[in-house]
């Protein structure tokens, strides 16, 4: 099954809802960045709370960044997504392997840490980027993406973050989902809401069982009507390139060109977000310090 979200609204409209299969989505990340299980867990789960709140709040062209820097082993998460189901990310420590914590869960928590901030970043197209920052709250990330939208978006949410790693350290599922209370949603719906999120199984347990995001709406508001808005595919992608590279080069400047030829004979840029490789031989470097002159030394 291919990785998607879907839009829902329930209870007239005072509630919108989002659920989404991700498991491709985080086994490419999971893949390009040779990522240990604990580190898996907390990338793909960032990866997934971007989705959901770029989708939620995002349109056409816009974009933003999350940056989860806590205490933990894991280090920094940097993660970028749009409004058309695109996401790329890394995290600072690729190989953060911890035991189980106390619930036979997967230690996100040990790996990002509980001290530290979330800060979210976007360029709605305007002069200057929004940002909104909180402190780490939990370190689960699923808190901390809903204490987000309470504290710094005035949105009262309850989001739910979930990767199940296999043993060979590949994804076997990943998903999440996120509900959001509009103005005029009742008490009485807020609480029916908040008893069902409660008894509700991790959400990869449930992909991995083969339900669908459509499915997991279904079980969380049971017995509800249920406006189903659209389906959206998501997708790990980057768009690095060697020409943005060659960019990034020039702006080293001619010494620093020359140093790389004279020491190395080349040079590597390696893209953080996607781990892809550009190779530059000397010929290649050169050619830049050309641009630099304008083809005059």
């Amino acid at each position: 099954m291919n990785d998607y979200l879907t839009k829902a609204l329930v209870y007239g409209g005072s509630i919108r809802a989002y659920a989404l299969n991700a498991t491709q989505t985080v086994s490419e990340a999971q893949k390009r960045h040779e990522t240990w299980h604990t580190s898996s867990a907390a990338l793909g789960r960032a990866l997934i709370g971007t989705l959901l709140l770029s989708n939620s709040s995002l349109k056409n062209d816009d974009r933003l960044t999350v940056k989860i820097q806590g205490d933990g082993p894991a280090g920094a998460i940097i993660i970028d997504g749009d409004a058309k189901g695109n996401v790329k990310g890394y995290i600072q420590n690729p190989h953060v392997s911890l035991d189980s914590n106390e619930h036979g869960k997967i230690d996100v928590r040990g790996a990002v840490g509980t001290q530290g901030v979330f800060t979210v970043i976007k360029d709605l197209g305007l002069k200057e980027p929004f940002s909104g920052q909180v402190p780490i709250v939990s370190g689960e990330l699923g808190e901390d993406f809903t204490y987000y939208l309470a504290a710094s978006e005035q949105i009262p949410s309850a989001v739910g973050l979930s990767v199940l790693v296999d043993k060979d350290e590949s994804i076997k599922a990943a998903g999440g989902f996120m509900i959001q209370v509009m103005p005029g949603a009742s008490e009485e719906v807020i609480g029916n809401l908040e008893e069902k999120l409660a008894k509700m199984p991790p959400i990869s347990d449930l992909i991995a069982a083969g339900n669908t995001p459509e499915e997991i709406l279904e079980l969380i508001f049971e017995g509800e009507s249920i406006m189903f808005l659209e389906e959206m595919p998501v997708q790990f992608t980057c768009d690095c390139s060697k020409e943005k590279f060659s960019k990034a080069m020039i702006t080293l400047g001619y010494q620093e060109l020359q140093a790389m030829i004279d020491e190395d004979h080349g040079a590597e840029a390696v893209c953080s977000f996607c781990n892809e490789k550009y190779q530059f031989d000397e010929a290649g470097l050169v050619a830049l310090q050309q641009e630099i002159t304008g083809g005059n030394e």
